[in-house]
């Protein structure tokens, strides 16, 4: 298990990368990252537990193992310095993701409402735990967006894992996240984002949004869909048209 002197804060991107992402959304995002050869960044499992986040921020990785006594042991009760899940929230900055890999565990909660109040404090963007948390009436309540699988009575090592390293690359809906990356959560779902691909990505992401936006207003209009979605060749000069006039609006 890694020693809390051993951990490393992670290398965040500049804040308005994270805004551009969170304004696009996961779903746009995730179907541009395909494009882009990344083939499936959706993390499978971790829902919503609130509606209505829309959220971008750089991942502060917690990973979780199969629990064995002799590593984590009475200890880490009588010294709660030697809780992971506890350093894993220490360096937490505004905006900043917390992302679990709890290994699909539905019986271990691994942050309750006091270390998720504190994330809050710390100007948090928001969780994401491919398993449980407890206290979830309480965490409803905060201005947190939190992902996860379900909720539990229990606490983080009660049952049958362990938090074993931060900051180190974890599975999260089996998801590779590496420390750093971009997580953009929202109604959807939840998506990681390498940084080396985040610009690239939000260039081609508001192409996308803006051509759907659009082809929306064409389909509202009764537009054939064959046509507007997606935006065929027929349509592009009909679409650089709208295009011109929206900017000559402005």
């Amino acid at each position: 298990m890694q020693a809390p002197s051993e951990i490393k804060d992670i290398t965040r991107p500049a804040k308005h990368i994270c805004d551009a992402l969170a304004t696009i959304g996961s779903a746009t995002a995730s179907s541009e990252l395909s494009f882009m050869g990344i083939r499936n960044p959706h993390m499978r499992g971790p829902n919503a537990l609130r509606q209505g986040y829309s959220v971008a921020g750089p991942a502060l990785t917690l990973q979780c193992m199969p629990k064995r006594e002799d590593i984590y042991g009475a200890g880490e009760y009588e010294n709660p310095e030697l809780q992971l899940h506890r350093h894993v929230l220490y360096p937490a900055q505004a905006g900043d993701m917390v992302v679990v890999d709890a290994r699909a565990d539905m019986a271990s909660g691994i942050f309750g409402e006091m270390m998720l109040t504190f994330l809050a404090g710390r100007g948090g963007s928001g969780i994401v735990v491919d398993g449980c948390i407890r206290d979830s009436a309480k965490a409803k309540e905060l201005d947190l967006g939190i992902w996860v699988r379900g909720v539990t009575p229990n606490y983080h090592a009660q049952t049958e894992i362990i938090p074993f390293a931060v900051n180190v690359p974890v599975a999260c809906g089996n998801v590779l996240v590496m420390p750093g990356d971009i997580i953009v959560a929202d109604d959807d779902g939840v998506v990681s984002v390498p940084v080396a691909m985040a610009e690239e990505l939000i260039e081609r992401c508001s192409h996308h949004v803006e051509w759907e936006e659009f082809s929306r207003l064409r389909l509202s209009q009764g537009g054939d869909l064959r046509k507007y979605y997606p935006l065929s060749e027929a349509a592009e000069d009909e679409y650089r048209a709208w295009k011109a006039a929206q900017g000559a609006k402005g």
